[in-house]
């Protein structure tokens, strides 16, 4: 597991994932996906882990994918666990994109929904973008006061990220609010449309978080993989995985439809042009 972009600790009977780059708001980029899916394996291994809290070092949760960092690795090849699809690095336009967010996204976020154990994600400040799946692969959410949450790809002509879970995790009509106006929305607002389990001051976060999981960590190991299962499958019988399936595919014609009619497959923004918009102010 890559340390440094991804933390793990155990806490009793919780394993605590940490995502540690917050000098870029932990701008998700594959290394970081690897080392987040080492770290989501390690805890299903430990039998002594029953619950698994994911969060974000510094003051954002996540800021989304990395699309412009210095680490930005998009064109490097990683071993790949999520999916039999071809290698993306040498291949070009969709045939690339396509490989690599197969993988990297949506196979991945599946991949982590369907861990065993309990997850809680722990949300402070930006979640935005590819950190709303990150979040929302996650079983329940506890958000800080200063949380707050946007999915603002439609200024780049693309129907919202790649695990398109946005009418699950909020409603439809919030979800087209959400994606339509790209604004973002803070925690309270989040909880009212039941994205959120809870919200509650920023210095009591931590505590708030673990004291849940340590509640979960306490129940029967099967019991709780099983009601994770059951409802998993009640979600996925209400049309997430088709859907997801379906937006992805609309989510590739963006991309195609960017790269032949402006300067690249999102439309021209950058990571600036996206923090200045809806990043830290």
């Amino acid at each position: 597991m890559t340390e440094d972009v991804v933390r793990y600790r155990r806490q009793g009977r919780v394993a605590i994932v940490t995502m540690n780059r917050p000098e870029f708001r932990n701008a998700q980029n594959s290394a970081m996906t690897y080392a987040l899916d080492a770290a989501f394996r390690r805890a299903a291994d430990d039998d002594e882990v029953r619950a698994v809290v994911l969060a974000g070092a510094g003051p954002h949760f996540s800021a989304g994918h990395d699309i412009g960092t210095p680490g930005r690795d998009i064109d490097q090849s990683f071993p790949r666990v999520a999916s039999l699809w071809w290698d993306h690095v040498g291949k070009e336009g969709a045939d690339s994109r396509f490989a690599r967010e197969s993988e990297v996204y949506v196979g991945m976020c599946r991949r982590w929904r369907e861990l065993p154990k309990p997850t809680i994600a722990m949300v402070q400040g930006a979640c935005v973008a590819g950190g709303l799946m990150l979040a929302w692969v996650c079983d329940l959410i506890v958000a800080s006061e200063d949380a707050f949450f946007a999915d603002p790809v439609l200024d780049m002509g693309i129907p919202g990220v790649e695990y398109f879970a946005h009418p699950w995790a909020m409603g439809t009509r919030q979800a087209k609010e959400f994606l339509f106006l790209g604004e973002r929305i803070g925690a309270a607002r989040a909880l009212e449309w039941g994205m959120v389990n809870r919200v509650v001051a920023r210095e009591e976060l931590e505590t708030e978080t673990l004291g849940m999981a340590e509640r979960i960590a306490a129940k029967p190991r099967l019991g709780l993989a099983l009601t994770k299962k059951a409802i998993n499958q009640a979600e996925d019988l209400m049309g997430l995985r088709s859907g997801i399936d379906a937006a992805f595919g609309l989510h590739h014609v963006a991309h195609a439809h960017n790269a032949e009619t402006s300067t690249d497959s999102l439309a021209g923004q950058t990571a600036r042009s996206m923090r200045d918009r809806y990043g830290e102010r």
